[in-house]
């Protein structure tokens, strides 16, 4: 089999995967808890991820599985067709939200401007018809989508470049005065709000793991697995500091907090005027692209692998060469009936959770087998604390801030729980017939 794709193309398809929404959606949260201090914890959010990457790198590695997340988790505890399910269900779940939200970011950017902007359905509209057109691509052709990918995403990190350095030199404050209210912040400011900011992060760097769905379709995975994934998380990491140091240098905080994901284009429109507004526009909608196209690429690949499992229907498993066209058909009705339902920002909270939370039961499975996998006790270890801290902080600040979100949240799980419950007691059925 040819393979098509190289540590170019993996590593636009995690960076796609990353920067998505996430940026432009963090930034008002973070100054409303930490101020000054948001790009630093923002960045501390990337060393939550490098963590959460160790032990998927050695994973994938280990067991070179397009499957990932689920087949990484299954393979590592072969005899709990339970345990397999369930994470199965929620990695799944967890994409498909973060597919919708995507969409929805892309179409509210896309129609600003516009007189139908305020309108819903038109918003809704071309958010399904942004999944569909990504889903077509992907159905095309894994070449044809990897040489998109990386003009989307390489254009996208220009353009994000671009603004940081426009708002440092347009913005009126200067070094000596963010100094004093970077000093400022840190005193009036308690760990446990940096650490949560950082949980919270935490979504915004989702996508890095992409990268392993391509293992049938990448040269060399043992180097361009390690490679891909530590060169994005910490390419993405830096963009993310130097967005957020140049927001919050040019922007009023109080604007950062009031406009929240417009943060950036109405900041950007205030000091440049149009053209700022509509670079930060034209990022948003890279952005956003690259990501659904990254994770429609990489998830439908993992949705298939579960329904070869038996714990998903079926039909979803169906490919054509290594392409699973029924699973992205799956993904993309799935992700449009989200978005005809709304409610996306709390479907978003439910993804941010449970990639934290399946994140660390992939630093469990590696240390399990850390021997096999050649893994560092300590980076392992290390790994687990800060990711079961993570997922604790970002619950406490769910139930502190939104309860009703949470409880909203708790529902999802239910209904989740269940589907997976279900298939995990037929897929046992059919194992003791067989």
């Amino acid at each position: 089999m040819q393979k098509v794709l190289g540590l170019k193309e993996l590593i636009a398809i995690a960076v796609g995967g990353m920067v998505g929404g996430g940026i432009f959606t963090i930034l008002g949260i973070s100054v409303s808890m930490v101020g000054f201090l948001a790009p630093f914890a923002i960045a501390l959010g990337g060393i939550v991820a490098l963590f959460a990457a160790y032990s998927y790198v050695k994973l994938g590695v280990y067991y070179k599985d397009e499957g990932a997340t689920y087949a990484f988790f299954k393979r590592t505890y072969p005899s709990s067709h339970l345990a397999a399910s369930f994470i199965g269900w929620y990695t799944i779940f967890g994409y498909i939200s973060t597919l919708a939200l995507y969409a929805y970011t892309f179409s509210s950017y896309g129609i600003s401007g516009f007189a139908f902007a305020d309108s819903e359905w038109v918003r809704k509209g071309v958010a399904i018809g942004i999944i569909w057109i990504f889903a077509l691509i992907n159905l095309w052709s894994v070449k044809g989508m990897g040489e998109i990918e990386d003009v989307m995403v390489y254009i996208k990190l220009l353009i994000l470049f671009v603004i940081s350095m426009l708002l440092i030199y347009f913005g009126d404050i200067d070094f000596a005065t963010f100094s004093k209210r970077l000093v400022k912040d840190f005193q009036d400011s308690k760990v446990l709000h940096i650490l949560t900011v950082s949980s919270v992060t935490f979504v915004a760097y989702e996508g890095f793991q992409l990268v392993i769905n391509a293992v049938k379709e990448m040269d060399d995975p043992d180097r361009n697995i390690p490679r891909a994934i530590y060169s994005a998380v910490f390419l993405v990491a830096l963009i993310y500091f130097i967005i957020a140091l140049s927001a919050v240098i040019a922007i009023p905080a109080e604007d950062l907090i009031k406009n929240k994901e417009y943060a950036l284009a109405a900041g950007a429109e205030e000091i440049m005027g149009n053209l700022g507004r509509n670079l930060v526009i034209a990022g948003a909608i890279l952005a956003t692209s690259s990501a659904i196209s990254g994770t429609m690429f990489g998830s439908s690949r993992q949705m298939a692998r579960i329904a070869d499992d038996g714990y998903l229907p079926k039909i979803v498993s169906k490919r054509r060469g290594t392409i699973p066209t029924n699973a992205i058909i799956a993904m993309a009705l799935t992700a449009s009936l989200l978005i005809l339902a709304g409610g996306l920002r709390l479907i978003l909270e439910f993804g941010s959770i449970t990639f934290l939370l399946v994140s660390l039961l992939m630093a469990v499975a590696n240390f399990k087998i850390r021997k096999k996998t050649n893994s560092s006790d300590f980076f392992t270890v290390t790994a687990m604390a800060g990711l079961a801290v993570g997922s604790v902080l970002i619950l406490w600040y769910e139930y502190q801030t939104k309860p009703e979100q949470l409880w909203f949240i708790v529902s999802i799980y239910i209904v989740l729980t269940v589907g997976a419950y279900s298939y995990a007691r037929l897929a046992k059925k059919l194992e003791n017939i067989l």
